[in-house]
């Protein structure tokens, strides 16, 4: 989608600090960190939500959480959250299917 800010950051249009790229995903450091270790992790293609997930898509997806366990486990990070908001009531401010991944610090619950 050519208006998609994370399109844009996966296609290398837009600067970021990579943490991992591959075939159908990329994984970047948040610019406005919530957490001493926060990244986000986005397919490529672009899905608006989570509501947008669907059989074709889902492969995609189950990449996205296998990836997040491996790069936890590189960075040596044994416990976090992951979080993906869905519409602009629960948070999401780029429509565009993203994780965040928050780690080193305790999370409350509920949150918030």
């Amino acid at each position: 989608m050519s208006d998609c800010l994370f399109c844009k950051i996966a296609a290398g249009e837009i600067p970021s600090k990579k943490l991992h790229e591959d075939e159908l995903c990329y994984a970047f450091y948040d610019i406005d960190p919530q957490a001493p270790t926060h990244f986000l992790v986005i397919p490529k293609a672009h899905i608006p939500s989570v509501s947008g997930v669907d059989e074709a898509n889902a492969p995609t997806v189950g990449h996205i959480f296998a990836v997040i366990a491996e790069l936890t486990r590189t960075l040596g990070i044994e416990s976090y959250r992951v979080v993906s908001n869905i519409g602009q009531q629960a948070g999401q401010s780029v429509p565009h299917l993203h994780f965040h991944v928050l780690a080193g610090r305790d999370m409350t619950w509920p949150p918030g």
